[in-house]
């Protein structure tokens, strides 16, 4: 049979609950067949992160070249890239096989708890050479402030930082307020150069949250794999993002994971 296949560019998180294989589960959920690029390979576990080594950028690139020129890909997204020499790699062959109009980037620079994960020379190579490709982008507050270089407090500031963030180059942008104080909390802005509009779902209240970032753009990736619009594989995968926190996965000492596979785990009337 036919099936529509998509790409994550991203680090392995040991614990299963983001990178790589939050990605490829989603991707599962979605019946789209999933590759992947690791970029990076990370001790961790629900209370955090332990070790992390990183790929040799020819290595992503090499995983990327056998994907693409075998497979084919009809959706692409990138999680944690690490570090300066692996961003350059990844655009590079972005722009080499064409990969831009269903390119979503998740720049996985700061954590919801707003810790910055890659160096400034890593944050300039993004800026520069992967987020101007991508069809989408998916910062969280604290990755949007540094993108649009200004605090983001307001649902106003939101938008103003969606909309600098066009300006660099993105096609779309959707700010993500997960870590957003009050009533802002879980409302996210999406802005296409055109017009605004404010995203929300039900807030869901659990400490079992790890790998919501990379379990949405995911979901995005796979949506536009099956053919979808851009606005609707967004929505829907908010949608499926706040389920899965719903059925969120109550193990380890920390932060358990979202429910990739709710309908497996809890079946319909159960």
């Amino acid at each position: 049979m036919n099936c529509p296949t998509a790409l994550t560019i991203a680090g392995s998180d040991s614990g299963g609950g983001a990178g790589i294989q939050a990605d490829l589960r989603t991707f599962a959920f979605h019946q789209v067949h999933g590759t992947s690029a690791i970029t990076c390979v990370t001790a961790q576990n629900t209370v955090g992160v332990q070790q992390v080594q990183a790929l040799p950028p020819a290595m992503v690139s090499a995983q990327i070249e056998s994907v693409v020129t075998d497979l084919g890909v009809q959706g692409v997204k990138t999680g944690m890239l690490l570090n300066e020499e692996i961003i350059r790699a990844t655009a590079e062959m972005i722009a080499d096989y064409q990969l831009q109009s269903y390119l979503v980037v998740d720049p996985v620079m700061v954590s919801r708890t707003g810790a910055q994960l890659i160096d400034d020379a890593a944050i300039a190579q993004l800026k520069q050479a992967l987020i101007p490709q991508a069809v989408l982008v998916t910062p969280n507050c604290y990755e949007a402030q540094i993108l649009s270089e200004q605090a983001i407090h307001t649902l106003d500031e939101m938008k103003t930082a969606a909309e600098i963030i066009y300006q660099k180059g993105a096609k779309t942008v959707l700010v993500k307020g997960g870590a957003m104080p009050g009533e802002w909390r879980g409302v996210d802005v999406w802005f296409d150069g055109e017009q605004f509009d404010i995203l929300k779902t039900n807030l869901i209240n659990t400490e079992n949250s790890h790998g919501t970032g990379c379990t949405l753009s995911a979901a995005i990736a796979a949506n536009l794999a099956l053919g979808k619009p851009l606005k609707q594989a967004v929505e829907e995968s908010k949608h499926y993002v706040t389920t899965a926190l719903q059925y969120a996965l109550n193990i380890g000492q920390g932060k358990g994971p979202v429910g990739h596979f709710f309908p497996l785990m809890f079946p319909a009337g159960n």
